[in-house]
């Protein structure tokens, strides 16, 4: 199970930490007193023989197991050969020092990853232990993998829910911030679907299963998560390929450092240059990229999952920084998703009633927003067993035989496939043309609420120099009405599915610059365009397998701003990249040419490994702090 995956990270950081500490402090302390109290030249080696054992032992293991592997140059290697060559010029205080530095370094440098970690482990807090079932009159406690579909679970007063299905009875209020973000508790009662994750708050709750635990929200979000770490961004890949080639071309020119005095000079001097050569390989260790870079994207994710967005992979972060434009859906994403039927305007002496009634029976199979709105505003029982040859015309509407009558419920092309005469409408909405055996009945006026927020972040995506575009299903009509209220740059009305992913091809290919094209959608009919796009969105995806499978970012409620606040945050997160690897292959160069030269003591090389290694790892943390 992923809780002991979750765990064995947990007990590996706390051990690390704590074998690190122990072994900085106990080799820090024997240094300083060996350092400052009077004693024989025996005593003063064999007391700086053991600091260098306690704080080094673990670095030299590494360096001889990775030599018997066939990985003869990394960092250990490094620091080996160097605080080994050390010694052997009697420079013990200076070998102990960079060994006993080293462990500080690699303590705080754990410390920081585990912090990092938290925050994505906050998360796994959703993780259910047990699901109640009742068993006789008594509640027994289940793994939530035991439990089946259509298995009744009960939910406790302060218990997280362990399993997605339906309330079937009770009533209470429900905490969605560890899968959502949002603080607000909301309001439950008997039928509503419900989510594993939460946690009860209040009443007591009977939920009837509608998923097993492993196709449920909570697990698909924690393997995802657990998986974001493995899909690395170029930035990640380059220093991966730049450590593989560094390190033995910094051994390599150490070693020239040593042998081309001697030929020019002569032996004489091989101390002197023996010396700068060990300094050079201190200095060259390239721990601050190795650990910081991949530190920064880490910490990257773990913030974006306290506001409810899950970054599949720290490639998607580098995407995400550079975007050339937004792609919005219009349904679910920019609107509420939430029709209602506003008006029904009867024609040729069919009544009101007759409409609707005719609408809903037509719809009653369909599960499309607008069909949902029909047969909502109907209200009543509908008996299916009048209804025949159904059919669902993509992009177009409902054919239906009701009662041996003929029955159209659509647009504007059902209409004209059919030859259906229809008079020119001009209200705002999606409108329903509704016919009798070909005889036009009427229209139904359906409406569609755009999100509160979405001019605002429409507002903030253009200011950051970002082009957005709307795709929809819906008519130019209702589409333009949209784009002005929302100031949307372009938009493309009448598109069926199909269509939608045709013009996202037109962009990538129109899109010559280096910036990526994302594609925000509510995830539930979107998932071959999510799919498509450089960076796809899906929007309060949490109960959809689809978005979750087929999106690079879930943004787990329906909240529009975290489109923006996922680019600003990754833009901020590719900037501290950059200032890493800047600062530490500056740094780096400096000072190797400063110990080339001689002008840099092997204190220096501590510091241009150690020291400037923990101001990249501090650096790298300031992702853990970006505000939404």
């Amino acid at each position: 199970m992923c809780n002991s995956h979750s765990h064995e990270h947990s007990h590996r950081d706390e051990h690390f930490e704590n074998q690190g500490l122990k072994r900085f402090s106990i080799s820090f302390l024997i240094l300083i007193i060996t350092l400052i109290v009077p004693a024989g030249e025996n005593i003063k080696i064999f007391m700086y023989v053991l600091a260098y054992v306690i704080s080094g032992f673990d670095v030299i293991y590494r360096a001889f197991r990775n030599l018997f592997n066939g990985n003869f140059f990394d960092e250990n290697f490094l620091m080996s050969i160097a605080t080994i060559g050390a010694i052997c010029l009697k420079q013990l205080p200076e070998a102990v020092s960079v060994m006993v530095l080293y462990q500080l370094g690699e303590f705080l440098q754990h410390k920081a990853v585990s912090k990092s970690r938290k925050s994505i482990s906050k998360l796994m807090d959703i993780r259910p232990e047990y699901a109640n079932i009742e068993e006789n009159g008594n509640l027994v406690q289940k793994n939530p993998e035991d439990i089946n579909i259509n298995d009744v679970i009960i939910i406790k007063p302060g218990e997280k829910i362990p399993l997605d299905g339906n309330i079937i009875d009770g009533h209470s209020f429900i905490d969605t911030s560890s899968l959502t973000g949002e603080s607000v508790l909301r309001e439950v009662n008997s039928g509503d679907e419900i989510l594993s994750g939460s946690i009860n708050t209040s009443g007591l709750l009977k939920i009837k299963v509608s998923k097993r635990y492993k196709d449920s929200a909570v697990s698909k979000i924690l393997e995802l998560v657990e998986s974001a770490s493995s899909r690395k961004s170029k930035a990640e890949n380059f220093i991966t390929k730049f450590a593989k080639y560094y390190t033995p071309i910094v051994v390599i020119l150490a070693g020239l450092l040593v042998l081309i005095p001697i030929i020019i000079y002569g032996s004489e001097s091989i101390n002197i240059w023996l010396e700068r050569a060990l300094t050079f390989l201190v200095i060259s260790c390239p721990c601050a990229l190795v650990i910081s870079v991949p530190l920064t994207f880490f910490s990257a994710i773990g913030a974006a999952s306290r506001y409810g967005i899950l970054i599949k992979g720290s490639n998607y972060i580098e995407l995400l920084s550079k975007p050339e434009m937004v792609v919005f859906d219009k349904t679910g994403t920019l609107t509420k998703g939430v029709f209602k039927v506003t008006k029904v305007i009867p024609h040729n002496n069919f009544s009101k009633d007759e409409v609707i009634k005719y609408a809903a029976y037509a719809e009653s199979y369909s599960n499309h927003p607008v069909s949902d709105a029909i047969k909502s505003f109907y209200g009543q029982n509908i008996d299916n067993n009048v209804i025949t040859c159904e059919k669902e015309i993509a992009g177009q509407g409902i054919s239906a035989i009701i009662n041996g009558h003929n029955v159209l419920a659509g647009n504007k092309k059902l209409m004209k496939t059919y030859n259906v005469a229809i008079p020119n409408v001009y209200e705002e909405g999606t409108v329903i043309y509704v016919t009798f055996d070909n005889k036009f009945m009427g229209i139904i006026i359906i409406s569609d609420e755009v999100k509160e927020n979405a001019k605002g972040v429409i507002t903030l995506i253009k200011t950051a120099g970002i082009k957005t575009i709307m795709l929809t299903g819906d008519t130019e009509q209702n589409a333009q009405n949209i784009v002005n209220e929302l100031n949307i740059d372009e938009y493309y009305s009448n598109l069926l599915p199909a269509d939608k992913v045709s013009k996202l091809e037109e962009f990538l290919s129109w899109n010559k610059k280096k910036g990526s094209i994302i594609f925000a959608g509510d995830g539930i009919n979107d998932a071959p365009v999510l799919m498509r796009s450089d960076i796809g969105i899906a929007m309060g995806a949490l109960g959809s397998d689809a978005a979750i499978e087929a999106a690079d970012v879930v943004i787990t409620d329906d909240n529009l701003s975290k489109i923006y606040t996922a680019i600003k945050l990754s833009k901020q997160t590719m900037s501290i990249v950059r200032q890493n690897i800047v600062f530490a292959i500056g740094i780096k160069i400096l000072f190797l040419i400063l110990g080339s030269f001689g002008m840099m003591s092997m204190w220096g090389a501590v510091f241009a490994d150690v020291g400037v290694t923990l101001l990249a790892v501090l650096n790298s943390l300031r992702t853990l702090k970006i505000k939404n």
